[in-house]
């Protein structure tokens, strides 16, 4: 916890960010941290005494174990502090420099590749959602609630095609530069 509490207090320090903006910026990572501590948390068992307390599903118990209560406390705690670490790295080091630090630490060449072709790919696919939901937004595409879900909608199926259509433009650009699968670093 004081890791957590350190990263995020040197975050909104050095960036000069409030703190309820950290909040929000950890938001979406917490959503899924939280699914995950979830799971650990809830146990499946035949003997309902070995939970701390469970309801009764058919000849099974679901509830919570004291050990799945302990291991979903430091599993959420560690992952909480991880991830305000990696938020912390990734605003206050630029990536090229980060390429730098992976071929410097020895990384293996496949592994800092490939961060860096998905580094291209979420900003790709941000770049595509940020065009279509602009155009969406231009031609009152979210001026209602039903009317927001069906442009949603229609953003998530377009923005497929849409990235996969820019994967193979980047593909055949390769092929013609004669990529033989080794980026030049």
């Amino acid at each position: 916890m004081l890791t957590l509490a350190l990263t995020a207090a040197l975050t909104c320090w050095l960036l000069r960010v409030s703190f309820w903006r950290w909040c929000r910026w950890m938001a979406l990572p917490f959503g899924f941290l939280l699914v995950g501590v979830l799971t650990i948390l809830f146990s499946v068992s035949r003997d309902p005494q070995m939970l701390l307390a469970s309801f009764r599903l058919g000849a099974f118990s679901i509830g919570i174990s004291a050990q799945g209560l302990t291991v979903a406390g430091e599993t959420f705690w560690r992952s909480l502090a991880a991830m305000a670490a990696t938020l912390w790295l990734v605003l206050n080091l630029p990536f090229p420099q980060l390429i730098i630090l992976l071929k410097r630490g020895r990384l293996p060449r496949l592994l800092t590749e490939q961060i860096l072709l998905t580094w291209r790919f979420i900003f790709i696919l941000l770049d595509e959602a940020m065009a279509i939901h602009r155009a969406q937004t231009l031609r009152f595409g979210y001026g209602s609630v039903p009317q927001g879900y069906r442009s949603l909608a229609m953003l998530v199926g377009l923005l497929f095609t849409r990235v996969l259509l820019r994967y193979q433009q980047m593909s055949t650009a390769l092929d013609i530069k004669l990529y033989q699968g080794d980026f030049h670093l």
